[in-house]
């Protein structure tokens, strides 16, 4: 350790090589990361000017595409970054901001997935005592809590992670700072921050996983008890896209980081990594506004005002320009 030199900035992996690919890469995920933010800004706008969406499921959707702007802001804007200036350099407190970001917005990503399943198991199991469970103070309670406990959850695993010695390697394998990659360049024992950092995240993750399947274990045996083949469809739909968005995220998720090691390469790793941190932020606005009419009519009257104010304007500075 005495003639290794300490590390004060890292190097994130770039897509290719190549410019002219680094440019594709730039322009590619620049659309990617525009489709995230308009899609999920509709659905923010759309929730907060619609009175009839002013409920618990909203004000929950509400929070969820806030969440994902955050989340895709925190990776793609630096890749894009890296990309145009070919400069893959971020400094140490860069890193750990970014760490730290990515774990406090995928967290509150699950938590809030997690809350919204137990939303629907008491509008569908106790549809008469809904108004009563889920009230005003109950939901802001919760959104607190899971905010409040990912805050908690970020700043632990960030300190376990920079915790570790970084000498003379500093090359990330991933295109932003992850934990798994940090480890792997350390050169510390990691053995220990592994287990604390594997007992956390069990923990955290162990309880949103038991709320959601008991959730909708109830879920299923309440709808299977609806005699109309109607009534069934009609509660199984409302729980579609949570469902969707759910699988989406657990399944980008654990292929990213509990793949088997023989499906593991530079390249592989990439793209799982892509998969996670930036399909459900694009993706989530566009699975509820396809399976919610509420949403669509909400969309709808966003794009409708939108219109009437660009053609006045546009009237204006014919008339006066």
């Amino acid at each position: 350790m005495a003639n290794q030199s300490v590390v004060n900035e890292f190097l994130l992996m770039s897509f290719s090589d190549d410019h002219n690919v680094q440019i594709l890469h730039s322009v590619m995920f620049f659309i990617i990361y525009l489709t995230s933010l308009v899609g999920n800004f509709l659905v923010i706008i759309g929730v907060t000017l619609d009175h009839q969406l002013h409920n618990p499921m909203y004000f929950f959707l509400f929070n969820l595409s806030l969440v994902d702007v955050c989340y895709i802001s925190t990776t793609v804007p630096k890749s894009i970054e890296v990309s145009l200036t070919n400069s893959r350099l971020i400094s140490y407190f860069g890193c750990v901001t970014q760490i730290f970001l990515v774990l406090i917005f995928a967290g509150e990503e699950l938590a809030l997935l997690t809350i919204m399943a137990y939303d629907r198991y008491v509008v569908i199991c106790h549809p008469l005592r809904y108004r009563l469970i889920m009230d005003w103070k109950a939901c802001i309670q919760m959104a607190a809590a899971s905010w409040i406990s990912n805050l908690i959850h970020a700043v632990l695993q960030t300190a376990l992670t920079f915790s570790l010695n970084f000498c003379d390697q500093n090359m990330i394998g991933q295109f932003f700072c992850d934990m798994p990659p940090l480890q792997k360049i350390s050169c510390s024992d990691t053995n220990v921050n592994q287990v604390l950092i594997f007992v956390i995240v069990i923990s955290v993750d162990s309880f949103c996983f038991t709320v959601i399947i008991v959730s909708y274990g109830y879920i299923f045996s309440t709808v299977m008890k609806i005699p109309s083949d109607q009534g069934r469809y009609k509660a199984f739909s409302t729980c579609a896209p949570h469902l969707t968005v759910f699988s989406l995220f657990i399944i980008t998720a654990v292929f990213s980081y509990m793949r088997p090691k023989s499906l593991s390469s530079p390249i592989v790793d990439l793209l799982s990594a892509v998969l996670y941190t930036v399909l459900p932020p694009v993706l989530n606005p566009i699975i509820y506004s396809l399976r919610n009419k509420e949403i669509q009519k909400a969309i709808g009257k966003i794009i409708v005002k939108m219109k009437i104010f660009l053609s006045f304007q546009k009237n204006y500075e014919h008339k006066f320009l």
